[in-house]
């Protein structure tokens, strides 16, 4: 099972920077960086949260869902 996260591509389709969005969130750059290449194990659901609010979209705009072959 693989959850990958399309942080990038919304970020991408709304042209936004992930600067503007780390200080929206109140997080880092980094770990805006760390989030859109899925190198986190979770996230807290204020941030999440945060992220949608920013972002203008629902969870499962950010989250996909890919199962074992």
């Amino acid at each position: 099972m693989s959850i990958r996260i399309k942080l990038d591509e919304l970020l991408l389709s709304r042209k936004v920077r992930s600067k503007d969005l780390a200080e929206f969130v109140g997080i880092t750059e980094q770990n805006i960086s760390l989030i859109k290449t899925g190198q986190v194990k979770g996230i807290r659901f204020n941030t999440l949260a945060k992220l949608c609010e920013f972002l203008d979209c629902q969870p499962g705009d950010l989250l996909a869902y890919t199962p074992d072959e």
